[in-house]
């Protein structure tokens, strides 16, 4: 389910509208489920109350999950000190995201995978996760004393700030120790590409370039939760693909992922998959 908005329609000719507007709803492109294109302009605050409706009538709020081990997929981190702070003064890293499932409290031990990310002498990667314990909650100026799914939440934590300064942690993810699902440096995707590129400016009247099928050695840019992270097809069979990853994520068999690829020097959208497998990282116990 979803809503789309034309935007940037106060600067241009209602032919040019036209055309946009039938380029957003080209069949060929997406997946829509018939969803409504609402032209707006938020500057002005034109049809943005629709917009809202939309939303409202549209999408369903997804059924919340309050029982399951807490896991928060982080969007920010960044540290909080300010410069020339004095040692007493200093706080430690703060990680900002959204809760997937359970319940943050404070005070409770937490643990952040794939963590502080090494390479040994012979370039084998290796994942050491951040153990830390939760010291303040915050969701916008609300201090909190416990954290449900839904919304952006701030998470204090005790760790070095180093760890976290300039988004250092984004696209981990935090949760109950011992429970946060694997770390993969390899994953097997079962992939669907789209029909042509989106994004992409073609000349008036010529259709936007197709999408070819992937190949083998080539690099992609793969998104799984907040993680942005370079792939490289092993190989491929049917709409199958083993991709190498540059960076390991932790994941899970099932999530969603997004495929871009490198056009004309920018990152493209070429299709989407699910992950069925992988190969998972052993990481150290802790205090190893």
């Amino acid at each position: 389910r979803s809503v789309r908005c034309q935007a940037r329609n106060t600067a241009t000719s209602e032919r040019c509208a036209l055309t946009r507007l039938s380029a957003i709803c080209a069949p060929a492109l997406l997946h829509t489920d018939g969803a409504p294109v609402v032209p707006i302009s938020a500057q002005l605050k034109y049809n943005v109350d629709v917009v809202c409706e939309y939303i409202e009538k549209r999408i369903p709020v997804p059924v919340r999950d309050f029982v399951s081990p807490p896991q928060m997929i982080v969007i920010r981190s960044f540290d909080v000190n300010k410069p020339g702070s004095e040692v007493e003064e200093l706080k430690g890293g703060v990680a900002g995201g959204s809760i997937l499932q359970g319940v943050l409290k404070m005070g409770q031990e937490i643990e952040v995978r794939p963590g502080i990310i090494t390479k040994d002498n012979e370039g084998r990667v290796k994942c050491i996760p951040i153990y830390s314990r939760i010291v303040s909650l915050f969701a916008e100026q609300n201090e909190l004393q416990y954290a449900v799914p839904g919304g952006l939440i701030g998470v204090g934590l005790t760790v070095d700030p180093t760890l976290t300064r300039a988004d250092r942690l984004v696209g981990q993810v935090l949760g109950e120790v011992g429970a946060l699902p694997d770390v993969y440096s390899e994953l097997e995707v079962n992939f669907f590409l789209l029909r042509r590129l989106l994004g992409v400016r073609s000349k008036e009247g010529e259709k936007a370039g197709k999408v070819t099928k992937l190949s083998k050695g080539e690099v992609l840019m793969l998104n799984i939760g907040s993680m942005c992270t370079g792939a490289r097809v092993l190989a491929v069979k049917h709409d199958l693909a083993k991709l190498q990853l540059t960076s390991p994520v932790c994941t899970k068999e099932g999530e969603k992922v997004a495929l871009s690829r490198r056009v004309e020097k920018h990152w493209r959208l070429i299709g989407w998959g699910q992950i069925q497998k992988g190969l998972k990282m052993d990481l150290p116990p802790r205090g190893a």
